[in-house]
């Protein structure tokens, strides 16, 4: 007889299983069909990852493989990372994942991490406290740049006012730091700080790879704090500076305190 299975329902556990776990998780609600059992995954990874190795799910569904990941380095003490992916399957209409307030899948494994990280924390005590159940969420979308490269003789006064700025209006400067740091080949889960110089917002990425300001009307004492950090890169808007003046200033200001900074101005 062809074998159903070369690991056994008692060892990894079934998809009724992986549906009662997850159910649970969410407080009696059946959220989401026949996902991945959790012990299934946990045996994969004891097969084939090391302590410190990089998971990847393409097919994430209920997020079971960040789960499984969470449960596997509290038992041995791994630092395992995760990168799941997931389209934006919609949830549809009058099911129990909207009524749930989930407009996607992707969001109910959002949500699952959370949960279960907590949990496993909580159950750990004490010894769940070096434990990084933390994740970063990434959407792929378009440039954050405007299309500036229009045919010239398709070019006239009322379109080039509307070129005054060269981002899109919906973006963010959460936004526009991911895509520098794309661009400069860092690493998306890098640490990332958030910090303010009287009133005005600054990030530090990897303790002095990035540091960057989008800000308006950035001044010298502005630019002083941020050049004693000695970043390998400094990231400004162009709109940032209010006159080329402080543009000026900005280079000089860098050039004394932290020459071996690379400008970069978007």
């Amino acid at each position: 007889l062809v074998p159903q299975t070369l690991l056994k329902y008692e060892d990894v556990g079934s998809s009724q299983d992986g549906t009662q776990g997850l159910k649970e998780l969410f407080e009696n609600t059946l959220i989401f069909d026949f996902p991945k059992p959790l012990e299934l995954m946990k045996r994969l990874l004891t097969i084939c990852s090391d302590k410190d190795s990089i998971i990847m799910d393409f097919f994430s569904g209920s997020a079971t493989t960040a789960h499984a990941i969470f449960e596997k380095n509290q038992e041995d003490n791994g630092i395992r990372k995760f990168i799941l992916v997931q389209l934006p399957e919609e949830c549809k209409n009058g099911s129990t994942q909207k009524e749930s307030g989930f407009n996607t899948i992707a969001e109910i494994g959002q949500e699952r991490i959370r949960r279960a990280g907590k949990i496993i924390k909580d159950k750990s005590g004490m010894l769940g406290n070096n434990l990084d159940t933390g994740f970063r969420v990434l959407k792929l979308d378009t440039s954050n740049m405007n299309d500036v490269y229009y045919n010239p003789n398709q070019l006239n006064q009322s379109l080039l006012d509307q070129l005054v700025g060269n981002f899109k209006e919906d973006r963010t400067a959460d936004d526009l730091l991911f895509q520098v740091m794309l661009e400069l080949g860092i690493e998306l889960s890098a640490k990332i700080e958030e910090k303010l110089y009287h009133g005005r917002k600054y990030y530090v990425v990897n303790e002095n790879d990035i540091v960057a300001c989008f800000d308006n009307g950035i001044d010298d004492n502005l630019t002083k704090e941020l050049a004693k950090i000695k970043p390998i890169y400094a990231v400004f808007k162009d709109s940032s500076f209010t006159t080329d003046s402080a543009n000026i200033n900005c280079e000089q200001i860098f050039k004394s305190i932290s020459p071996s900074t690379t400008i970069k101005v978007i």
